[in-house]
């Protein structure tokens, strides 16, 4: 029988899309999934053949990329689990914090170079901004100092500072509070949470105008480290701080060397400084003449040191203390001076006269010099120039051997009072920063 034209035109249309339904229906709404491919497994089981001596084939769905889809999901997980691991100890390993030092007084250096040992860019001394950054503890601390280093231009990227103050003079002072009341109003906006002062205070111990700005009277303040025997220092809040060499006559940091240690010395002392009228140095010099010692010492009185060390009187005085077994060191407006530290640096034993000096520093039997005395400073403590003929004489018959181990022990004491110095700095720093709240 001849079908139509039209009519086999239309069953194949209703082909097609009764077709087109059965294939929509089986892939959006049927929950059986359809593998194109079986595999034939044989399956027999301990008790032997059944189902009356035919075994049964059963039809499981067979990915033909399975085993390396096996190794890749292995391979996969194993990197999620190491990266897992490897997140985790980055979370529990403490955070270092960091802290700014702004250095807006001459021993910012000596904290900076000498202390922490930190390098500074650029290395010239008279340059108008100088930075530098380094790690101590669970601290990383940068630093800046510099006449352009001044307020409200400096990069602020953490919330703990440290500003090094002088308060010496009425004028450093007048300086110092403007810095306080900057640092202050970055406090009150919550820029910064913890703040600490270095202050080289005044040589009276009266350092009242600081008072007010301690967290303990209400201020914001948490530390400060406090240069002299102030009364204030109770090592909870108030540290004492040494004076260290005189950063702002450009005194550097001397790396000890083989020639420094084992050199033959050509004098026994010296003392190069400021004769005040009526004070011990007066009566030192006078010693020193009239035994004839001044020819076996390098003596130097000025009228008043100058403000800025040129290169030749720095030279001199180098050179002074490098030749010199003893360095004297008289007491100024305090007992403490720059050139007990100086004379440390060049391995020059320091004769230091152990007396107080007016004023409200603290009194006691470790007074004065108690942090140098409390980290056993190797010294010669006088209580009276007059004694100084004797030690002289002492000091004659001393052989080079022994000269050069009392030089070596000193080297070293003064190298581990530096770390000490930088260990104490560091871990109360850090227990600022990472108290609670």
């Amino acid at each position: 029988m001849k079908i139509p034209k039209r009519k086999l035109f239309l069953l194949v249309i209703f082909a097609y899309v009764a077709f087109s339904l059965y294939a929509a229906y089986s892939v959006f709404f049927s929950t059986k999934v359809i593998s194109r491919v079986h595999r034939v497994v044989k399956k027999e089981s301990s008790g032997g053949v059944r189902d009356g001596g035919v075994a049964p084939f059963l039809t499981d769905e067979w990915n033909p990329w399975e085993d390396e889809q096996v190794v890749y999901n292995s391979a996969l997980n194993k990197r999620r689990e190491s990266f897992k691991q490897h997140m985790s100890r980055i979370n529990n390993k403490p955070k270092n914090h960091k802290v700014q030092i702004w250095g807006k007084a001459a021993i910012g250096l000596y904290l900076w170079e000498h202390i922490l040992e930190g390098p500074l860019n650029p290395t010239e001394k008279v340059a108008q901004w100088r930075e530098g950054e380094l790690q101590s503890g669970k601290i990383d601390f940068s630093f800046y100092t510099g006449p352009a280093v001044v307020q409200g231009h400096v990069p602020l990227n953490m919330n703990s500072l440290v500003v090094v103050l002088n308060g010496r003079e009425q004028q450093k002072i007048s300086y110092s509070t403007r810095w306080l009341e900057h640092v202050q109003t970055m406090v009150q906006s919550n820029t910064v949470s913890h703040v600490a002062v270095v202050l080289l205070g005044s040589e009276q111990c009266n350092n009242n105008w600081i008072s007010p700005y301690l967290k303990r009277n209400g201020g914001f303040v948490e530390l400060l480290f406090l240069v002299y025997d102030s009364p204030w220092v109770n090592d909870k809040d108030v540290f004492q701080w040494p004076l260290g060499v005189a950063t702002y006559r450009q005194f550097p940091m001397i790396r000890p060397n083989p020639q420094l240690i084992t050199s033959t010395r050509p004098y026994l002392c010296n003392f190069l400084g400021t004769v005040y009228k009526n004070s011990s140095r007066e009566t030192l010099m006078q010693v020193l003449q009239q035994s004839g010692l001044d020819k076996e010492c390098i003596t130097a009185a000025r009228e008043k040191w100058l403000p800025q060390e040129t290169a030749d009187t720095l030279k001199r005085y180098q050179t002074a203390l490098a030749q010199s077994e003893l360095t004297l060191c008289p007491v100024g407006i305090n007992t403490e001076c720059y050139r007990i530290y100086e004379a440390c640096s060049y391995g020059s034993v320091p004769v230091v006269e152990d007396v107080m000096t007016p004023g409200t520093c603290a009194s006691g039997p470790s007074s004065p010099l108690r942090l140098l005395k409390a980290a056993g400073a190797p010294f010669i403590f006088i209580n009276d120039w007059k004694e100084l003929p004797a030690i002289l004489e002492r000091e004659r018959g001393l052989n080079q051997e022994q000269r050069v181990d009392r030089r070596r022990r000193l080297l070293e004491w003064y190298a581990s009072f530096r770390q000490q110095m930088k260990e104490r700095f560091t871990e109360v720093i850090e227990e600022m920063v990472f108290k609670s709240g």
